[in-house]
């Protein structure tokens, strides 16, 4: 057992006479850890783009969410009165009536 250890720790498994057996188990296994090791970068790339687009995701809500208490101020009737009044024009004391347009064509 101890010879065999020590073989292993001197290298001599891979220049022995069947070391090319071993040569192509060392290859490939070094292939997929290529791979494994790429694979990993891959998708921690993608968890941070994911955090980046969450991150994106919440400030245009909050943008689209302001704008949209904007837009309920400006069109809320006091606010209208206030911008209109600046040009002269005051709101009407009658109420609107209701035109109705009777047809002189039959039916």
């Amino acid at each position: 057992m101890g010879k065999s250890i020590n073989d292993i720790l001197r290298g001599k498994f891979l220049v022995s006479d069947d070391a090319f057996k071993n040569w192509r188990v060392i290859i490939f296994i070094s292939f997929l850890a290529i791979i494994m090791i790429a694979s990993s970068h891959s998708a921690d790339q993608k968890v941070y783009k994911i955090a980046r687009m969450k991150d994106e995701v919440k400030e245009l809500r909050s943008a689209f969410v302001d704008g949209r208490s904007k837009l309920m101020r400006l069109k809320m009737e006091s606010s209208i009165i206030e911008k209109v009044a600046a040009e002269g024009i005051v709101i009407s004391e009658i109420p609107p009536r209701k035109i109705k347009v009777k047809s002189n064509t039959p039916k």
